[in-house]
């Protein structure tokens, strides 16, 4: 196998499909000798909320974001903040 190809170094998977398989029928506890503790900390806070965008105004969304050198979900929230800042409720 190609090292560089690989998506585990544990499973030896080559692919995702690969890899959920080797896990299926594998257990973290028989590898302990190969894994290590990690410091991992999480933002409670950070909340996202995910908005369904008809596919074809995604595509200009994102044509025009990358125009501008911009992710779409910058342009997006840019926009939005700028049409309810001129909005009067």
């Amino acid at each position: 196998m190609d090292e560089k190809n690989r998506v585990s170094d544990i499973s030896q998977a080559q692919s995702l499909t690969d890899m959920a398989t080797f896990w299926d029928e594998h257990d973290t506890t028989m590898f302990e000798d190969r894994t290590y503790e990690v410091d991992m900390t999480f933002d409670l806070s950070v909340r996202r909320h995910y908005v369904a965008i008809d596919p074809a105004l995604l595509q200009k969304l994102q044509q025009t974001a990358m125009a501008r050198g911009l992710n779409t979900e910058s342009l997006i929230n840019l926009w939005l903040q700028e049409r309810l800042s001129s909005t009067q409720v």
